[in-house]
Parts: C-alpha cells; sequence; structure tokens
C-alpha cells in the first residue's frame, strides 16, 4: 500500500504540533515579509509600539502570515487573544466569545481581540451581528481573508475597520523561513541529521507559491520520506522534494538562462502565430512558479511592438489580462491569460510601431531640436500673434473630410515618413488611407506607402 505522504504533514512532534505551527513567529523580529507594513515606521509597526490597535481586515493570499500577524498585534497591545473560524463558527459563537469579552473587560480592564478568520464566509446577519460590539469597542476585530473586502464584507463593517493588504511571500522570504526551520534546534528540525543542498531549499520556496505553510510543510514532509543513509544521514533532493509534492518540478531559474530560454520562446511563438506553443510555454513559466504580472507585461509589450495597429484590440486585450490578473490573481488568473497569449498569437503581425519609433528617434538624434513650423506653434499673446505664430494654420474639422493637406514636421523634415503601415489587418486599411493623403500633400507616394501595384496584395 502506497504511503499516505501528507498524513506525515501533519505528524505531531513531542509539542504535538506541525513544524508551521511551531515555526509560526512569536514577534514581529521574527516575522518574515510584509515590509511595507511591520518595517520600522510602517503602519502595523506603529500602531503596536502606541499600542492602540484598530479593528482591521487582514487581507492577502494563504500562507502569508494574517493569523500570524494577529496573534502578535494582540500581544503587543496587552489583549487578550480569541481565535474563531467563520467556517465552522455561528452567532452563537460570537455571543459567547462577545460575552467572555465584556466580563474580561469590566472586571479587569483587559481587552480582546476577536481574531476572525476567513471573514468572508459568514454572511450578512452574522457580519452584522458584530457591528455594535466593535463600536461599543467590547471587541477589537481582526478578521482575516483571501477575499476582496470590498465584495465580501458588509459595508458597515468595513467602515469601522481598517484593511490591510498583505502580499504573497517572496522566494527570498520563504527562503529564509526554510534555513531557519533547518537551523533550530528548539522548534525546527535542527536536531535532524539532514543535509538540504542550497538549490534544493529554493526548490521548495520556488514551488511554495508564496505561501510560507505550504513551504514549512513540504519541508517536513521531505524530512520525513527521506531515507537515511549508513550513517543516518537523511538526503533531501529534488526527488525527495517532488515525492513530498506529489508532484515532478520545473527546471526553470528565474536568474539564470532557462528563464531567458523560455521567455524567448514564448515571445517567439507568438511572434511565429503558433497558440499551441505560446500557452505550452506560458504554462511551463506559470508552474514553475514565475510572477504572472511578468509574463502578463511581456505580452503587453507584445502587443504594440509585434502586432501595433494590424490589430489595435490587441492591445487593449493585452492591458484587460493584466489587470484581470491583478484582480483576480492564480490560479483563475490563468484564464485570461490563456486567452490573451492566443489572441496575440492569432492576431496579424506588423513591427510598425517599433521601426516607426526608432526612425523618429534617428531624426531627433541626427538633427536635433529643429524648431515647429510658425503656423502650428501656439499664440495665447498679441504679441506672438504679431509675430506669425498660428499664423496660417488650417484647422482640418473646417475641410471635407475633416482633413486638409499641410505640413507639421519641422521644415528640415518636411515629407519626411517615420510610419509605414504593412499589409496586415487594419494596418493595410490604414496603408491606403496615408497613400492619399499624401497624394493630397503633392508628396511622393513610394510602393511601399500603398500607391501602385508593388503596394498591392
Amino acid at each position: 500500500m502506497p504511503m499516505d505522504l501528507f498524513r506525515h504533514a501533519a505528524k505531531k512532534s513531542r509539542a504535538g504540533q506541525p513544524l508551521a505551527e511551531r515555526m509560526r513567529p512569536r514577534d514581529l523580529d521574527e516575522f518574515v515579509g510584509q515590509a511595507h507594513l511591520v518595517g520600522p515606521g510602517r503602519i502595523l509597526e506603529r500602531t503596536t509600539t502606541e499600542r492602540a490597535l484598530p479593528s482591521l481586515i487582514l487581507w492577502g493570499p494563504p500562507g502569508t502570515g494574517k493569523t500570524t500577524l494577529a496573534r502578535i498585534l494582540a500581544a503587543r497591545a496587552n489583549a487578550r487573544f480569541e481565535g474563531l473560524s467563520a467556517v465552522q463558527a455561528g452567532v452563537k459563537d460570537l455571543r459567547e466569545a462577545v460575552a467572555t469579552a465584556e466580563q474580561r473587560l469590566g472586571e479587569h480592564g483587559e481587552r480582546t481581540v476577536l481574531f476572525l478568520d476567513e471573514i468572508h464566509r459568514f454572511n450578512k446577519a452574522q457580519q452584522d451581528a458584530l457591528l455594535p460590539h466593535v463600536e461599543a469597542g467590547t471587541i477589537t476585530l481582526v478578521g482575516a481573508t483571501t477575499e476582496n473586502p470590498s465584495f465580501e464584507v458588509n459595508a458597515a463593517l468595513l467602515s469601522r475597520c481598517k484593511v490591510v493588504r498583505l502580499e504573497a511571500l517572496t522566494e527570498a522570504d520563504l527562503r529564509a523561513l526554510v534555513d531557519r526551520a533547518l537551523a533550530d534546534a528548539d522548534r525546527g528540525l535542527g536536531k535532524m541529521p539532514l543535509e538540504v543542498a542550497p538549490e534544493v531549499r529554493d526548490l521548495i520556496a520556488r514551488e511554495a507559491g508564496g505561501d510560507a505553510r505550504r513551504a514549512l510543510s513540504t519541508l517536513e514532509v521531505a524530512a520525513e520520506v527521506a531515507r537515511p543513509d549508513a550513517e543516518g544521514k537523511r538526503l533531501v533532493d529534488q526527488a525527495t522534494v517532488e515525492e513530498a509534492l506529489q508532484r515532478k518540478t520545473l527546471l526553470y531559474d528565474k536568474a539564470g538562462d532557462e528563464h531567458y530560454n523560455v521567455v524567448s520562446a514564448f515571445i517567439k511563438s507568438m511572434r511565429g502565430s503558433d497558440p499551441d506553443a505560446a500557452v505550452y510555454w506560458m504554462t511551463r513559466m506559470i508552474e514553475a512558479g514565475e510572477d504572472p504580472i511578468f509574463i502578463v507585461r511581456r505580452m503587453v509589450i507584445f502587443a504594440s511592438e509585434d502586432i501595433g495597429n494590424a490589430d489595435p484590440r490587441a492591445l487593449t486585450v493585452a492591458v484587460a489580462a493584466l489587470d484581470a490578473v491583478r484582480f483576480v490573481g492564480l490560479p483563475e488568473g490563468t484564464l485570461p491569460m490563456t486567452q490573451a497569449a492566443t489572441y496575440l498569437a492569432t492576431a496579424p503581425k506588423s513591427n510598425a510601431v517599433l521601426t516607426t519609433y526608432a526612425a523618429a528617434r534617428k531624426a531627433v538624434n541626427e538633427r536635433g531640436a529643429l524648431p515647429v513650423p510658425l503656423h502650428i506653434r501656439n499664440a495665447p499673446t498679441p504679441l506672438m500673434k504679431h509675430m506669425g505664430y498660428g499664423a496660417g494654420y488650417k484647422y482640418p474639422h473646417d475641410f471635407e473630410g475633416h482633413y486638409v493637406a499641410d505640413n507639421y514636421l519641422p521644415d528640415a523634415l518636411k515629407g519626411q515618413t517615420f510610419y509605414v503601415p504593412s499589409d496586415a489587418g487594419y494596418e493595410k486599411e490604414l496603408k491606403e488611407r496615408l497613400a492619399g493623403w499624401r497624394r493630397d500633400a503633392g508628396l511622393p507616394v513610394r510602393a511601399e506607402d500603398g500607391d501602385g501595384p508593388e503596394g498591392d496584395e
């Protein structure tokens, strides 16, 4: 019968606690990550120093320290910590917790921090039951949620709490936690004869996906399933971590060659109009722990660099995917990412945006700051008008088709072409339109500008 590996993750120590619980930080000096909240002079550090803890909603991904932070804040505020889970608790449990808090406050003047995990799972009536006690100061509410509190917490309750956003832990944060657990002989695994190479520690941190609890659970399971050698030492290697995770890990180093190889393959697959390859390489990056925002930013750049006006909607799709990923996160964010990647891969291609800017930049650098033609200069004063500023300017909306031939470039660059649309997608229409305008202006129209048989498809 195969070993139930995850039974080992919950295996109790002599203190009856798994590694993640034993290694829970006891004060802010042990807390890892969230420097924007608990660093020197930051909001929660100032709050705990002043012993004035307001009601809070801690919003962030799993394993980022919401429960730990609530415990630390309660201790630093000299308040009693009472914890409930919205998954299991009801109004009756709330009433009992509030009654205890009232008694404690009345008899001993001791405040109570009521920590409500997964507060978003409470319905409106249950959340409303908290309001009078938060208002009266009977309890200091600290709610924890992985969901956007703007949608999941009643407006009335939300207005009485300060929302604090926690971020997913970085790989450096998680690596520090793994190292600490391996070195700590009291609460961690320091007494075990373990050998865990630096690259394996990095692997555990990367595979945890920003979740401290997952990183420490993986480490604990790996330590348990690692087979001791003749000297009793347990080697935790990549295979052991994969066994602990019950899945294969992917070769992907965000700072190394493989990172750039996979990113390059992703971009070239979209440029080559291969949606299958594009999604494959994108998935490789996501499953290996790459920041999804990095991936979508590359798609935003690609939408202009390799598609541009051949399909102006491409940039809209890419930016919408970026907003969607920021809004919903992973794993749901993989859906708008896949939609964007397949759209960009199958869109008509043009690098005219790239070549246009390069050509204009070259002219600017070679010719310097050429003077603005007088007729398109602004003339806000009588003196400027007397000097000829704005004289002879033709307002396009006064003409048929809202167009009139005129020169808007410096005189030294008159007739210069920077933007040469391709024959792909919407740019073919732009090419024909620009060719017509150049003819109206009496400028030469080249074959590549869309005039004559050489410019036709």
